[in-house]
């Protein structure tokens, strides 16, 4: 009955090894996938969401001035 019992504690230590080691990998991919997920938005030169407000805003005004200029021409 000892055997058996060093048989379960084998398994026990060899399944948390094997846990151990599947952490490490999936950390490792999940680094992976971030970083070239990085890489390819870097690529794709996109602007920030602080540039892409900046510029909406000033389409906001420049709208409004040429709305405001054209009902001074209908005057």
């Amino acid at each position: 009955m000892q055997t058996q019992g060093s048989v379960f504690d084998d398994l026990a230590r060899l399944m948390t090894g094997a846990m151990g080691v599947a952490q490490g990998v999936s950390e490792e991919a999940k680094t992976f996938v971030r970083t070239q997920a990085d890489r390819f938005v870097a690529d794709m030169d996109l602007v920030s969401r602080d540039e892409f407000e900046a510029l909406q805003e000033t389409v906001r005004e420049l709208r409004a001035k040429v709305a405001e200029l054209e009902a001074k021409l209908e005057r």
